[in-house]
């Protein structure tokens, strides 16, 4: 078995070997085994574990949803959520490396790349499902801009920065947690006002404040270093951080309406000529 697995792990690496040298990325093949099994184990997980767990667990709740794009949606939920356990742990290993603080541009270590390869699995499923199920352009600009901006750490480059970033899915949790809520009939209870809160809070705190002081910092790195970084590095970084951080803005701007919906108080009808409305 561990003969099997070395020789498919040594297959999977040859076949990056062209993809690393067409885009630079030398520390690819080593950790496109990783990627190819954290794909795989991400759309087993949607497709087969998610469905049949749902259905044992949560029979009513599940067994309710009447249309595949909500059935999709509720399995999505799954992996999403599932996904934070994984790849945060990972990310938080990589937070004290010195040699990532030490050169924040090129620094590398190769558990940062095991991160980055199970962190750029899940990206290449959420971007395959966007596409076949299409149904916000949002999340499929998001999918596509981490994937590119993740596979980009295998030059090596800006490495400092991925584990940090990936903190930021601390706030899918509640974001997941507010979804089966609503879902299992919870909408409006202690529990989702609770949750509500401790997403709003993780939500600002993780991808608002502390997210935006570090692309501060990543932007004066990549200023500091634009003489020796190509132009569409800098241009893809730069643009690219920009982008998702506009994203996560517009995402807490819907996520503080939609929990107001839900626990303002409904207003009595108003009278029109006379007569309840």
């Amino acid at each position: 078995m561990a003969s099997l697995i070395h020789q498919t792990n040594a297959h999977l690496s040859d076949l990056a070997r062209p993809l690393a040298h067409t885009l630079n990325l030398p520390h690819l093949p080593p950790h496109f085994p990783a990627l190819v099994y954290s794909f795989i184990g991400w759309v087993l997980l949607h497709r087969v574990v998610s469905p049949a767990l749902s259905a044992r667990l949560c029979p009513e709740s599940y067994g309710k949803l009447r249309t595949p794009r909500a059935v999709n949606n509720w399995n999505i939920q799954v992996v999403s959520f599932l996904h934070v356990f994984v790849v945060v742990p990972l990310a938080a290993r990589c937070l004290t490396l010195e040699n990532l603080k030490e050169d924040k541009i090129n620094g590398w270590d190769e558990r940062l790349g095991t991160t980055v390869a199970v962190a750029c699995g899940y990206f290449l499923w959420d971007c395959v499902d966007a596409l076949l199920n299409f149904d916000d352009a949002g999340f499929l600009l998001h999918g596509i801009s981490c994937l590119i901006i993740y596979g980009g750490i295998f030059r090596p480059f800006l490495g400092y920065y991925a584990c940090r970033f990936l903190s930021w899915e601390l706030s899918t949790i509640f974001l997941n947690i507010h979804r089966f809520l609503d879902k299992t009939g919870r909408t409006g209870g202690t529990a989702q006002y609770i949750n509500g809160a401790a997403l709003l809070g993780t939500f600002f705190s993780a991808r608002i404040a502390w997210g935006w002081y570090k692309t501060f910092d990543l932007y004066q790195t990549l200023y500091a270093a634009r003489h020796e970084v190509p132009l569409v590095y800098l241009v893809l970084y730069g643009c690219g951080s920009s982008a998702l951080h506009s994203l996560n803005a517009v995402w807490f701007y819907k996520m503080v309406r939609a929990l107001k919906k839900r626990f303002d108080p409904v207003e009595p009808a108003k009278a029109v000529n006379g007569k309840v409305g």
